[in-house]
């Protein structure tokens, strides 16, 4: 039996209202917009994958972020019938510190930019798109 897979989106804010983002290629949501992130790792905690997933995409450490979220603070239910996938994504914040994202997955990745939070790119990722819907903003916490 198939199941839904289970995915971490890592918001990483900067200032007071931008949020990094990059262009997807290759896997689902390829020409969309998301928030760095992916799959869950067995045993592993929420905070350890956003770490993870942040510097294994982005090469942010660290001494470039801070998790400051323990615990996700949104969940979306994210289906990709393009691609026949489903994903509960779990959302954690991070506060940028300093340093720049570099591309990483050159096949997965088109490039990192920031944006305002109010001033997105189109088209985003149906993750991003279905946190959007539930009127989430990670600078009003």
């Amino acid at each position: 039996m198939e199941r839904p897979g289970v995915g971490i989106g890592v918001i990483i804010m900067k200032e007071s209202n931008k949020v990094l983002l990059g262009k997807r290629l290759g896997s689902h949501g390829a020409g969309t917009w998301s928030f760095p992130g992916g799959h869950l790792d067995f045993y592993e905690s929420f905070k350890d994958c956003a770490s993870r997933e942040t510097l294994k995409e982005t090469g942010l450490t660290k001494e470039n972020i801070e998790v400051i979220d323990e615990n996700p603070v949104a969940v979306t239910n994210d289906f990709f019938l393009a691609d026949g996938k489903h994903y509960a994504t779990l959302f954690i914040r991070a506060k940028y510190i300093s340093g720049e994202p570099i591309r990483i997955e050159k096949d997965r990745c088109e490039k990192w930019k920031w944006f305002e939070w109010d001033k997105m790119p189109y088209p985003l990722c149906v993750s991003t798109v279905n946190l959007l819907e539930q009127n989430y903003n990670p600078f009003k916490k």
